[in-house]
């Protein structure tokens, strides 16, 4: 495996990142583009041209985002598109919708983290059945899309949000939902962040040679809406606890909208990720992922699901 390194410090602007790049005639579909880092991320991609779909479970949040990132970049290039990773029945009416049409980029950036224990609307534990089985199902809807995408010397791009909170929990696939376990949000977000990364090996594997790249990003700490459900959100830029000196030193940075001055600054792993000539290698450590997409397979088939067996995601 050849490490991937952007060349960039931790505070660096998306801005310098994107900066020369022509995405113009390009479409990118980033999840929970409305807030946190999916903003600055929409703001990057359309800035440098690309026409970027906003997908959201909240119109108003979107709408409201697409009219600034309009508005910043000075040219009608980003729009709304309702999504909600809660509910696969919702997942499959968005890849339907978009069909076969053209996609370079999909971003899958948005999740849940360190909720109380709930459930999605599919009965799964809400941060693995959001985080990853949400963006699993919009990946292999969108497959197709990223395909036709891709074009010689270029191909299309998926990139997966990990983050470093995957180091608390490996997949436990003897109870992935928390039904006969105590239920950790710690561990289940680990876990759900350990799917991610692990998604993004399994469908580079399967799709890189039909014109699809997968990469998965940790993009650092920061503070965004995605620590609601902490009563610290300081709390979650490191893995592990910290001193209560640390902590307050760390929690001046917080802004008073709840994010930090830092987002955009590390926002340009996301789009490192998604621009950079040097993420073209894909996916990252070699990784049991048959499993993931096995385990999937037989959800969808319990469901009542239709599965097409012959499909390269499997």
């Amino acid at each position: 495996m050849t490490l991937i390194t952007s060349g960039l410090d931790p505070y660096t602007d998306a801005s310098v990142l994107v900066a020369g790049k022509d995405l113009s005639g390009q479409t990118a579909i980033v999840t929970g583009g409305a807030t946190g880092i999916g903003i600055e991320t929409v703001k990057a991609l359309a800035g440098a041209g690309a026409e970027v779909v906003i997908a959201v479970r909240k119109r108003d949040l979107g709408e409201a985002a697409a009219k600034a990132v309009n508005a910043a970049v000075g040219a009608e290039r980003a729009s709304v598109g309702m999504l909600d990773l809660q509910d696969l029945a919702s997942v499959a009416a968005f890849a339907r919708a978009w069909g076969d049409r053209p996609l370079n980029l999909l971003i899958n950036n948005a999740g849940v983290m360190a909720c109380p224990l709930a459930y999605t609307a599919d009965d799964l534990e809400m941060q693995l059945g959001t985080n990853h089985f949400g963006h699993f199902a919009l990946g292999v809807g969108l497959a197709r899309a990223l395909m036709n995408g891709a074009e010689e010397g270029r191909a299309s791009r998926l990139v997966s949000l990990s983050s470093i909170g995957h180091v608390r929990s490996a997949v436990n696939f003897e109870d992935p939902n928390y039904r006969h376990r105590a239920y950790d949000k710690w561990a289940a977000y680990g876990q759900s962040k350990t799917a991610n990364a692990l998604f993004a090996v399994g469908f580079d594997k399967r799709f890189a040679d039909l014109g699809i790249r997968a990469n998965s990003v940790m993009p650092g700490g920061i503070f965004t809406p995605l620590q609601r459900h902490l009563p610290q959100p300081t709390a979650v830029i490191i893995p592990r606890p910290v001193s209560q000196a640390r902590r307050a030193e760390l929690a001046v940075t917080m802004g008073p909208d709840g994010e930090s001055p830092q987002t955009r600054a590390k926002i340009h792993y996301s789009s490192f990720e998604a621009v950079s000539p040097r993420a073209r290698g894909g996916g990252g450590p070699d990784a049991p992922t048959h499993s993931l997409c096995t385990s999937f397979r037989q959800f969808l088939t319990a469901s009542g699901r239709p599965v097409d067996a012959s499909s390269p995601a499997f």
